[in-house]
């Protein structure tokens, strides 16, 4: 059960990115951004996944060791609950993203790779949609 809900999970999360990414004017991409649904619903299974691995109460979050101990300690089930972890958050970074860059007038096509890097690289899809925001106010400005 755990690799079939894994594998819907990641999926479905591959066309709902190529939705934002290819056809943002979409009734279904502005469907996707316009709330957080696709991490709600991710969040369902991350949730009964953390929850088969028996959770995370006795984790160390406070050293690299504990950290370490968690990998090495891995079960599918919280495999895959890291997994949708990063899934929903870089999910709804790349919705926070859209917005901002049509509240700001950034067109898509300038978005594209900084919204594939925040799907691939997460911290690095931020970083380089920041380069973006910050040359157009640049230039707005000058």
């Amino acid at each position: 059960m755990t690799n079939i809900l894994f594998t819907i999970c990641n999926t479905v999360i591959l066309f709902v990115w190529a939705s934002v990414l290819f056809f943002p004017k979409s009734i279904l991409s502005k469907y996707l951004i316009s709330f957080p649904w696709v991490p709600l619903a991710i969040s369902f299974f991350y949730i009964y996944f953390l929850v088969l691995s028996g959770g995370i109460m006795d984790a160390d979050f406070s050293s690299l060791e504990g950290i370490l101990k968690l990998f090495k300690e891995a079960t599918p089930e919280s495999a895959a609950a890291g997994w949708l972890h990063y899934l929903a958050f870089d999910f709804w970074v790349g919705t926070w993203i859209i917005r901002n860059s049509q509240k700001n007038e950034i067109k898509h096509p300038y978005i594209i790779f900084p919204l594939l890097f925040t799907f691939m690289l997460g911290p690095v899809g931020i970083l380089a949609y920041s380069v973006v925001y910050f040359s157009k106010k640049l230039r707005k400005a000058s």
